[in-house]
């Protein structure tokens, strides 16, 4: 509400502020920025299990790393080169076998992210550093949309796998099977977009995945 009074001649500007909806938050009802040289994740209100962030707070020199884009390496040999089944990690997959309802995409997806495992391992950190997350991805030979249900469980097995509430792992499917204790228990949940493109730079890529992740206090 705004009122305006005549005192002595000159103008006075009375301002005050009724609560109820609408009225934004001042000042000091916000959050407290993070400390310098931590990260906090903004995370969905009541959920106990949430996939991704909705935000992350970044404090005054925090050191960060980020990767380049990377996509699966090229593991299944027995595979036509360049073939999408060619990306399929035959340290996961023997033989590039996959099993039931594991998709071309989920098992791309694992490969990325063990590619990025190793990425983070070279500079001193692990999934548990990243806190955002970018990810592309193709839709598989013949069909229409990409597959982010496969991306996902792939995700899944590497982030945001862990109970807020209790701190034990969530159990992760692998294709169809039943759920079972993910790859990596990690509880970190980084902000992340995902978008289904027209076609990434490598022929049988079918995800492609760049993170940042930031140098834990020592």
């Amino acid at each position: 509400m705004k009122r305006t009074s005549l005192i002595a001649g000159s103008v006075a500007l009375v301002v005050s502020f009724t609560a109820g909806a609408g009225t934004a938050a001042g000042w000091w009802d916000r959050p407290k920025p993070p400390k310098p040289g931590t990260v906090v994740p903004a995370l969905p209100a009541g959920q106990s299990n949430p996939m991704i962030a909705t935000g992350v707070g970044i404090g005054a020199n925090t050191p960060v790393y980020k990767t380049s884009g990377i996509g699966p390496s090229a593991l299944n040999t027995g595979a036509p080169a360049g073939s999408e089944a060619s990306y399929i990690d035959t340290a996961i997959f023997p033989g590039g076998t996959l099993p039931a309802g594991v998709t071309i995409t989920e098992a791309q997806g694992i490969n990325v992210l063990r590619r990025i495992g190793e990425n983070l391992a070279a500079a001193g950190l692990s999934y548990a550093d990243v806190y955002t997350m970018r990810v592309f991805l193709q839709n598989p030979a013949g069909a229409t949309v990409a597959d982010f249900a496969g991306w996902n469980r792939a995700y899944r097995q590497y982030f945001a796998n862990t109970d807020l509430t209790t701190g034990a792992y969530v159990p992760v499917p692998l294709g169809t099977a039943a759920p079972a204790k993910p790859f990596v228990v990690n509880k970190s949940r980084p902000s992340r977009f995902a978008l289904e493109i027209e076609n990434l730079p490598v022929g049988g890529w079918l995800v492609e995945v760049e993170v940042d992740a930031a140098y834990p206090t020592r």
